[in-house]
């Protein structure tokens, strides 16, 4: 709660000479949010690489925004509450950078006793004592006293996606993938292939009833002019004619378009003409968390329903590959439970105590897993440390191997849905990767499902 008591300086208590300031460090932060709310989205102010080659070879403040700190200082300190701006003259005279601690001082130049007018000199000096802007400022003084609190702001946090945002431009960067899409015949499965193909991520082949697919393109006023159709009837035909798309070598990837996942998956695992593998099929959430420092895997809340320790091993080398193939050379698994130690009564501490000894002996590979690991001991360097945990992953997991689909699910969900997440989801084991996509994604949730296919994709050679 802000306790800072406001009292203002009525016209009659104001002399000449009289002086008030404010002082305040500048963010990367305070910047976004400035060109958030103001519209300013110049590149000198929020691009580095732009910014690296411009004037002064780094990102800079926006020039209002410093001056903010003039209107702070009018507004709650001299004259204070009850002040009416009335006009200002700013010069700019060096930038102001993240980082950088700005004083902004106001100096009573003059006084007006018509309409109780007062001319003030302002300046802003950075931690070096550099007068970074100055100008002068006339506003009508109040003439009545006020005391107030302080009014608490509220708290505000920028949700950045990061990781998904550099794992795009990475993905786009070479080669468009051919990916095999079954049964677009919805706007949502339309509108994922025309937005990876517009980004460069994938060639999309549209697998389904070719007047359907045509006329909701139509419908949603999407292009596809420029895309191979592969006639089949029905939605069964259409997860047929993929997968053999993929034999033919026509495809590196599959999507799933308006049809149920299982029915894809189907002919993903059929005995003859599907495209098993040694692996089981698993489906991994990669998630931008903006709360987060780093991309987090959750796997599996899509198609193994409730895992027994071989297909736990499996499900969790799969999110290993992928981990490495996102450019996580070691990930940190966390195999989480609802306790921290290992109950004989709760199958899922007995599993991960399994795995772990499995790791140990070299039956999986690429990682470090630690678990049983409660939630938040595993993403929470804090938590660990207040239950006396001593581990290398807790705290600071890439990869969690979740007990069951119900609770991989609720995980997942409550993270896009209560912490501003991005989900991307994949499912691994097979031949060629495989992206799904939902209704509930957005935009640049379904280029990263996308973009998570090329960079496995291109790890499968």
């Amino acid at each position: 709660m802000n306790n800072e008591l406001l009292e203002n300086r009525t016209f009659s208590e104001i002399a000449v000479g009289d002086t008030a300031s404010l002082t305040k460090s500048f963010s990367n932060d305070d910047i976004a949010l400035f060109s958030y709310i103001s519209g300013d989205v110049n590149p000198a102010h929020l691009d580095k690489d732009y910014a690296a080659s411009d004037l002064f070879h780094h990102i800079i403040a926006q020039g209002v925004l410093t001056a903010g700190l003039i209107s702070a200082v009018l507004g709650t300190k001299l004259p204070g509450p009850g002040t009416i701006y009335l006009a200002q003259e700013l010069k700019f005279h060096a930038p102001v950078s993240p980082g950088d601690t700005i004083t902004a001082q106001v100096t009573v130049r003059e006084l007006i006793p018509e309409k109780h007018r007062v001319i003030l000199d302002c300046h802003c000096l950075n931690q070096d004592g550099k007068d970074v802007l100055s100008g002068t400022a006339t506003v009508q003084a109040p003439t009545e006293k006020v005391t107030r609190h302080a009014i608490a702001l509220p708290e505000v946090r920028l949700l950045r996606h990061e990781f998904l945002r550099n794992l795009l431009a990475k993905a786009a960067s070479g080669v468009a993938l051919h990916t095999a899409i079954a049964y677009p015949c919805d706007e949502i499965s339309l509108l994922a292939a025309t937005e990876a193909a517009a980004r460069g991520l994938i060639t999309p082949i549209l697998v389904g009833p070719e007047a359907l697919i045509r006329a909701t393109a139509a419908q949603y006023k999407l292009d596809i002019s420029g895309f191979r159709i592969e006639e089949a009837r029905t939605s069964a035909d259409a997860a047929r004619r993929a997968v053999a798309l993929v034999h033919e070598g026509a495809a590196r990837a599959l999507m799933k378009g308006a049809l149920h996942t299982d029915e894809l998956l189907h002919e993903v695992m059929h005995e003859t003409t599907g495209l098993r593998t040694g692996s089981r099929l698993s489906h991994v959430y990669v998630m931008d968390v903006p709360s987060y420092p780093k991309p987090l895997l959750i796997t599996d809340a899509a198609i193994n329903i409730c895992p027994n320790l071989p297909e736990k091993h499996s499900i969790v080398q799969n999110a290993i590959g992928l981990a490495q193939a996102l450019g996580i050379k070691t990930p940190r698994v966390a195999i989480l439970a609802a306790v921290e130690t290992v109950n004989p009564a709760m199958q899922a501490t007995l599993d991960a105590a399994a795995l772990c000894k499995m790791a140990e002996r070299g039956q999986i590979t690429g990682a470090i897993l630690d678990g049983p690991l409660a939630f938040d001991n595993a993403i929470s360097a804090e938590a660990a440390a207040q239950k006396h945990i001593v581990s290398t992953v807790a705290g600071q997991a890439d990869i969690l191997l979740v007990p069951d689909i119900e609770s991989g699910n609720m995980l997942a969900k409550q993270l896009t849905f209560l912490a501003n997440a991005d989900a991307a989801g994949i499912v691994l084991g097979a031949a060629v990767p495989i992206i799904l996509t939902s209704r509930a994604d957005n935009d640049r949730a379904r280029l990263a499902s996308c973009a998570i296919a090329v960079m496995m994709a291109n790890a499968y050679g």
